[in-house]
């Protein structure tokens, strides 16, 4: 994802974000995640307060709790980036199976084998060429609509519709 209209120093955000990305998700480094981070870095998952502060809290977290527990078939589908002059804004489609443990998205709730898709934005932080902080959000209901964890009858709530939707807004709003 690019944009011609990005400073060098915004660029400079966006290649750290993307290393530290690959990190997580392609390499599975914890070590190398981590020396993307400030010393008192954290990463707080918004939706079920999960996440750390500080190289020791998060080496911990990406090591046990995050990089092994992401699903093998994890998909993310970007669909904007907003990037400022000490912050970045990515919002993604994020899809996996729910076939292992999930700690840090599901705590306490064991594999279902089912599909999950759900609208993500990741809002990232930078203090030079360091990240400070990841704050992530999510509609954990429609997470666990996904997971026949949640009935949405009588609810306000939906399913994998409301990931469809922001993939493509031509789709029609929720009858009310």
């Amino acid at each position: 994802m690019q944009s011609l209209n990005l400073t060098a120093h915004q660029c400079l955000l966006v290649e750290l974000w993307e290393r530290h990305i690959a990190f997580e998700f392609d390499t599975r480094d914890t070590e190398a995640t981590i020396e993307t981070m400030v010393p008192q870095a954290y990463v707080n998952h918004v939706p079920v307060m999960t996440g750390g502060r500080g190289h020791n809290e998060l080496r911990n977290f990406y090591g046990s709790k995050f990089i092994p527990q992401m699903p093998p078939d994890t998909r993310m589908t970007p669909i904007s980036r907003t990037v400022g002059d000490s912050r970045l804004v990515d919002e993604m489609i994020f899809e996996f199976t729910h076939t292992i443990e999930m700690p840090w998205m599901l705590p306490g709730v064991p594999p279902t084998g089912l599909p999950v898709k759900v609208a993500l934005v990741v809002i990232v932080g930078f203090d030079g060429d360091h990240l400070v902080h990841e704050q992530i959000y999510w509609d954990q209901a429609s997470v666990l609509v996904q997971l026949g964890l949640l009935d949405p009858a009588g609810l306000p709530v939906c399913g994998v519709e409301s990931a469809d939707k922001a993939l493509d807004a031509s789709l029609p709003p929720r009858k009310i």
